[in-house]
């Protein structure tokens, strides 16, 4: 079985930064993409950043310019290093996995971990 555990969130002010990583276990055959969504309180969940295997990147309009994704595919892991933090960035952060085993495409889901970025 396929675990993603993340790690790094917590409490910032405004202009700080923090470091989100998801460590992706198990069984793993080849990861694909890679990806960050977040979700705030009454809204829908919406992608953050995403990256392929071969390392091409995409962000939301909202997040260029201060986060950047990357990945460690030796250590299966991604990472979201968030910096310039605004308020409105306060959400639950959730890891996004593409893992393809003996052909097969399966997407997992981290269990999310809290952002708050106070004014």
């Amino acid at each position: 079985q396929v675990h993603l555990v993340e790690s790094g969130g917590g409490l910032v002010q405004t202009g700080g930064s923090l470091r989100l990583s998801c460590a992706t276990s198990g069984g793993i055959f080849s990861i694909n993409a890679m990806g960050w969504y977040r979700q705030a309180p009454g809204k829908q969940r919406e992608l953050v950043a995403s990256i392929t295997s071969g390392g091409s990147t995409n962000y939301a309009d909202s997040v260029k310019g201060r986060f950047t994704i990357s990945r460690d595919n030796a250590k299966n892991t991604v990472y979201l290093q968030m910096n310039s933090l605004k308020p409105e960035d306060t959400a639950v952060y959730y890891c996004r996995v593409v893992v393809t085993t003996m052909a097969v495409a399966r997407i997992y889901w981290g269990q999310g971990t809290q952002v708050t970025v106070s004014s």
